[in-house]
Formats: structure tokens, sequence, C-alpha cells
């Protein structure tokens, strides 16, 4: 299967690794890309547990999150400026036959020795 972060890399030389094992990402965009995968997959589990402690979703948002993430169809992650902690992306997806866009430049830190996402804007 192909990653859905990058269709040129096969999910299991790309974010598979991510989603089993959060301390071998090593960097804010390798989390952002292993994030955006989550989403596409419905992996909530791995979305709960790269966000930051004081973040997270609660059990409620969970089970939106879930219902959410799965009804609409993600077509593409663009990523268009890393720093240091921060990954400016897109990620494209369609719902209710209408292409939307969530256009955020999300800022990553380390907690418990492992990248999570803290905030956007």
């Amino acid at each position: 299967m192909k990653c859905p972060c990058n269709p040129s890399k096969l999910y299991k030389d790309c974010c598979r690794k991510a989603h089993q094992n959060i301390h071998s990402v090593t960097t804010p965009e390798q989390l952002m890309r292993s994030r955006y995968s989550a989403f596409v997959l419905g992996n909530i589990d791995y979305l709960q547990k790269s966000h930051h402690n004081t973040k997270r979703p609660s059990v409620l948002e969970k089970k939106e999150l879930l219902a959410w993430t799965t009804s609409v169809k993600w077509v593409k992650l663009e990523i268009l400026n890393t720093t240091e902690n921060t990954v400016e992306f897109k990620a494209y997806f369609y719902e209710n036959g209408f292409l939307n866009v969530i256009h955020e430049n999300s800022l990553f830190v380390k907690e418990n020795s492992h990248w999570v996402y803290k905030d956007a804007n």
C-alpha cells in the first residue's frame, strides 16, 4: 500500500514505523506526515498519542474525530514550509462532494522524549 503522506513511498517504509513506535519519529515533519496518514487511516489512537498531553482529545472528541475522519475522502498532503519546530501544510479532502483544504502552521514540541503536536495557527 502507498503511504497516504507521500504516494511515492510504501506505507510500511514510511508512516507505519511511526504508527508502531512514536519514538522512531525524529522531526516535526515526520510527525506531521504520520499524523496526516493517521487521519487518512482512522488511527485515532495514534492521533491521541501524538498530541501534547494538555491538548489531547477527550473520549467523546475521539469518537467524533473518528466519525469525521472516516466520513471524508482524503486527497493529499502538501508540505509548504518547515522550521525547527513548525510545519506549514495543506491537507486536501472531499466532504459532501466539495474539495476542502486545511491550511495550518503546526507547532510541535518534545514530550517524554518524542515529538508531539501542540498547537496551530
